[in-house]
């Protein structure tokens, strides 16, 4: 299984319960060509270098309520499908996650 598709992230255990969906649905999103983006509470960011396979690790740089942050990231695939990860801010918090593959579906 590969670790390329958007996942919605379900559980961030540092935080209160509502905080990580407070401004859109929490998320992180792996691209092939090792980019991608992330989505949490008042944070956004863009991946770089993540790669592809059962784990990644990337830096990132996004905004935190409007101020410039960055920092660094990995992410698991684990034996249930589900991906555990960190996103971690430079010189501050190590934010923890667990996410499941984001499926959507159409209506008829």
């Amino acid at each position: 299984m590969s670790i390329v598709a958007r996942w919605r992230i379900v559980e961030m255990p540092d935080y209160v319960e509502d905080y990580p969906d407070m401004m859109e649905p929490a998320y992180i999103e792996f691209a092939a060509d090792g980019s991608g983006e992330f989505a949490f509470g008042c944070v956004t960011g863009q991946i770089f270098g993540a790669g592809h396979g059962n784990n990644v690790a990337f830096s990132w740089q996004g905004n935190d309520e409007m101020d410039e942050v960055q920092g660094t990231g990995w992410a698991e695939i684990q034996p249930n499908g589900s991906i555990n990860g960190q996103i971690g801010f430079h010189r501050g918090d190590e934010v923890d996650f667990i996410a499941r593959k984001w499926t959507t579906s159409t209506a008829c």
